[in-house]
């Protein structure tokens, strides 16, 4: 699956990225590494990789990688700089503490302190349109934008909402294919996820500016590149198609994936912890609809009725 990074060989530890473990018999686990771990996982979901693709990205083993993640392993700051690197973020993040860069920082971060996510969602809105630039493209309604695992019915559905509605539709995976040189897969094996999620941007990027009107197909990881995501929710109306795991799964086999199968056990975990990692970015989209157990048909005119509705119908193509 296109949402689960699998890489072929066994990660090699590097000499100084050891996690040292915590000695037989030790009490409690310390909190800060049980959070710390916490993070690692939550962070590796909403980027759609296993313990193995980020342990190999890393440069880690896996057990190190394991033990860090379940609170055991008391991580160096070179095992957190290089998981950072892989997971295209900062220590801060995984440590928990990137917002006390400056005496500005820290006065929002006070402020934001344990706010609903009603509170922060309205203090961000108020922030958007405080910042000139940061305000919505007066073009946006004009763009539809489906985001999603593989498997949710984001480019079937795409395609027929685009003729539906008289205009083109871009399965944005084929234009980073273009812009790469390559496919899919070889992007992330010659050049690892980082590159590819530079390629998306550029991507999305040339498909919002040639588009004024246009239904897209987005990538399942897409939610988890803050900028990448934060460019799309600006600039489309966004519908988030939804689906259990099992019917996930079920279609990505039907469309001749057999991969999966070979660990199924082990994909369905991970594929459980993607949709939960990412539950809350996905979220932010302007409206969910749930594909799963609807035919095809069935889906196709329900959702086309919901984005008609005259609530909706302003802000859809």
């Amino acid at each position: 699956m296109d949402d689960l990074k699998h890489h072929s060989h066994d990660a090699t530890p590097h000499p100084d990225a050891a996690a040292s473990v915590a000695p037989a018999g030790q009490g409690e686990r310390d909190p800060f590494l049980t959070a710390l771990g916490a993070r690692v996982r939550l962070l590796r979901a909403r980027r759609g990789l296993t313990q193995k693709a980020l342990a190999e990205d890393a440069g880690i083993s896996v057990r190190h990688l394991a033990n860090l993640e379940t609170g055991i392993g008391n991580g160096s700051v070179l095992v957190l700089k290089q998981l950072a690197a892989a997971l295209n973020t900062s220590i801060a993040a995984i440590v928990g503490d990137e917002t006390a860069s400056s005496a500005e920082w820290l006065l929002l971060r006070e402020l934001l302190h344990n706010r609903s996510d009603d509170a922060l969602k309205r203090a961000r809105v108020a922030l958007e349109h405080l910042f000139a630039d940061a305000e919505r493209d007066p073009q946006r309604g004009g763009r539809l934008a489906l985001i999603g695992l593989r498997g949710a019915g984001k480019s079937t559905l795409g395609r027929m909402l685009a003729d539906d509605f008289g205009v083109p539709f871009v399965e944005l995976n084929r234009e980073i294919e273009k812009l790469a040189g390559c496919a899919h897969s070889e992007i992330h094996d010659l050049y690892g996820a980082n590159a590819y999620r530079r390629y998306e941007l550029r991507a999305l990027e040339a498909t919002l500016e040639a588009h004024p009107k246009v239904v897209i197909a987005t990538p399942g990881g897409l939610v988890s590149e803050a900028q990448t995501f934060a460019l799309l929710l600006k600039r489309c109306f966004t519908v988030w198609l939804q689906a259990s795991p099992e019917e996930h799964m079920k279609r990505v086999v039907a469309q001749g994936d057999m991969r999966p199968m070979a660990g199924r056990r082990e994909a369905m975990d991970d594929l459980r912890s993607i949709l939960a990692g990412r539950a809350d970015l996905y979220a932010k989209a302007d409206l969910s609809y749930d594909t799963g157990g609807k035919a095809l048909g069935d889906a196709f005119f329900e959702l086309r009725n919901r984005l008609r509705k005259p609530a909706a119908s302003a802000a859809t193509p």
